[in-house]
């Protein structure tokens, strides 16, 4: 049984498989879990500046490396630019911004939230601002202040998240940098495998957010409800001996891409990195295969009027 815990980069780096998402993870918990999630073998940290927790998270980073439990160079973090600050000479003073909060040097890849940009006068969340608070800078202004992230040495590596194949094939024929890799939701509701594809024939990584769909959703009219609850994936996770959320995350990592699932639950945590020691018989890929909805967690539709909105398309 072997899937590798590691996957390359483009650049030649490595991305570890399961990291720790942080998103939505309160102060005062978030500390506590980044410890937890070192002790118990995780490398990768998926920040980003709007969680508003980057602070923590670094105070916890720097905890675990002085104690000499973790070397700087054996963590793999990752954190991304907000939308309202997509204009070019926004970003290296945005990811310095980061950087300082998490006490690091340098991140080992830093990304593109999203492809559409607000204006830095909007508020960061701006449902009820309509059209106004949209900027049309275009993200191959932004891509070229990525770069030179990378040029000053703050980013090790750097990429997008949320892009299309469309806007990633743009991308692609007007950088000097290519992107290491595109981080987008994924989850047996939406199991991307198109967009996987896409990516894998441009040698670029997939990381999955919200690999568990959304649990606190669950039950919402016209919101998918998340795998783990099936029943069937209960059956299948009896059969391995392991929860429904490892039978989930042995699954997605089996289509080649690394998962960032979030908890602070220190039994979470632990579970959702055992999950390499166990291979489905094809009539258990099969069904969560059959599990594709094309259904998202997180479609931001209030934003779908904004030229650079990118769920529009079938990927």
């Amino acid at each position: 049984m072997n899937i590798s815990k590691t996957l390359k980069l483009n650049n030649g780096r490595e991305i570890p498989v399961v990291g720790l998402g942080t998103y939505k993870s309160r102060r005062g918990e978030v500390e506590d879990a980044v410890k937890i999630a070192v002790d118990v073998g995780y490398r990768h940290f998926d920040c980003a500046w709007l969680y508003g927790n980057e602070a923590e998270v670094g105070k916890a980073l720097e905890e675990t490396i002085s104690k000499g439990k973790v070397k700087r160079e054996d963590l793999f973090i990752t954190s991304k630019l907000w939308n309202n600050f997509h204009a070019k000479k926004k970003v290296v003073p945005m990811l310095r911004e980061t950087l300082a909060n998490l006490r690091l040097d340098y991140v080992d890849l830093y990304l593109i939230h999203w492809p559409f940009a607000f204006k830095e006068t909007a508020s960061l969340w701006p449902i009820n601002e309509g059209e106004g608070a949209y900027s049309d800078i275009d993200y191959l202004e932004t891509w070229q202040g990525m770069e030179e992230c990378v040029n000053l040495g703050l980013a090790k590596s750097i990429g997008v998240s949320n892009f299309n194949a469309h806007q990633i094939e743009r991308l692609l024929k007007n950088c000097e940098i290519k992107p290491v890799c595109n981080q987008v939701e994924v989850n047996p509701n939406l199991n991307q495998k198109k967009l996987i594809q896409f990516c894998k024939q441009h040698d670029i990584v997939v990381v999955g957010y919200c690999p568990l769909g959304r649990s606190e959703y669950a039950g919402t009219p016209g919101f998918p409800d998340p795998t783990i609850f099936d029943p069937k994936v209960a059956e299948i996770a009896q059969k391995y001996k392991k929860t429904p959320a490892q039978v989930v995350l042995n699954y997605l990592v089996s289509l080649g891409i690394s998962v960032i699932p979030k908890s602070v639950t220190k039994s979470r945590i632990i579970e959702n990195i055992d999950i390499f020691d166990f291979k489905f018989d094809p009539e258990d890929v099969a069904y969560l295969d059959s599990c594709n909805k094309n259904q998202r967690v997180c479609p931001l539709s209030e934003f779908d009027t904004h030229k650079y909105y990118s769920f529009h398309t079938e990927y």
